[in-house]
């Protein structure tokens, strides 16, 4: 196999707690994290030569060992003695700094393209653990899927699938700095934190609504306020029909799901009218555990 073609899904997150921040600096999370019909393209080529060159259709993007892809390669060239050059094309179209992971994504579809083309015959597991090393998301962009993330998000325990719906997606014209919401984010000073065991239940027992009506993002105390766009974005998707409508990751994207085609469709071009979104997509979930 002289070359591969991977697509990287991003994700939202149906619900996001922080419980508590560790000593070396992380914190732990309990969240809900689910795959959405939104892909990043990649190409991986042997080459002649030796080294890794990465290339893509966003000029701001890193090609060098800043770029997750590149070190997702290196690492396992650098493991298993790989002597062929590769060559990776990495076509965007999951939201940049968005919340929707879309660079452990890319990441995670280098570890799985590798593996194949070069026949290293890792497991699934073996992946995931190398994947950590790199971010603590790429475990959960290996796996995919409706999947509850905990300890610093890389502890997995697949779900049922979520439930059939449309989802409407929209990046602000605004990053918001993962770092800045952390360290900004005030646990003590927080009364209610997310329900994500109802939202579980709801997944469980295949109810659209009741998951929508417990979806929470306690990341939203700090963005909101800092970022007012993305609170708009939300009452502008409910005033479109969303069950509901919450903050992805650290964000700022916004997601709202609609159990009408119709109404997800019209939301669409509410938001679109606005001027508020910098990008706006309208897609479901991807359930590779349905």
């Amino acid at each position: 196999m002289d070359s591969i073609q991977m697509r990287a899904y991003g994700k939202i997150n149906l619900s996001l707690d922080v419980t508590g921040k560790r000593d070396n600096g992380y914190h732990d999370v309990r969240m809900i994290m689910q795959t959405v019909g939104i892909y990043d393209q990649i190409t991986i080529r042997k080459m002649s030569g030796q080294g890794i060159k990465v290339t893509t259709n966003l000029s701001f993007l890193p090609v060098d060992e800043n770029n997750l892809v590149y070190k997702a390669a290196k690492l396992l060239m650098d493991e298993f003695n790989i002597d062929s050059g590769v060559s990776i094309s990495l076509k965007k179209n999951i939201p940049v700094a968005a919340g929707m992971a879309g660079g452990s994504s890319d990441a995670a579809a280098v570890f799985v393209g590798m593996n194949r083309m070069f026949e290293l015959k890792l497991s699934k597991k073996e992946l995931m653990e190398r994947g950590v090393k790199l971010g603590a998301d790429i475990p959960y962009c290996i796996m995919r899927g409706t999947v509850l993330a905990e300890g610093i998000g890389e502890v997995l325990t697949p779900l049922k699938a979520m439930p059939d719906c449309h989802i409407l997606i929209a990046k602000p014209h605004v990053n918001v700095s993962t770092a800045f919401v952390y360290k900004n984010l005030h646990l003590d000073s927080i009364d209610k934190h997310p329900d994500v065991d109802r939202a579980i239940a709801a997944i469980d027992a295949g109810d659209i609504k009741e998951l929508a009506l417990s979806m929470e993002n306690i990341l939203e105390t700090v963005t909101v306020p800092a970022y007012p766009v993305i609170e708009d974005l939300k009452n502008l998707m409910k005033e479109g029909g969303a069950l509901n409508a919450i903050m992805s990751g650290s964000g700022p994207t916004v997601f709202g799901i609609y159990d009408d085609k119709e109404q997800a469709g019209g939301a669409y071009k509410l938001v679109e009218e606005s001027g508020l979104a910098r990008q706006l997509f309208l897609t479901r979930p991807f359930n590779v555990n349905a």
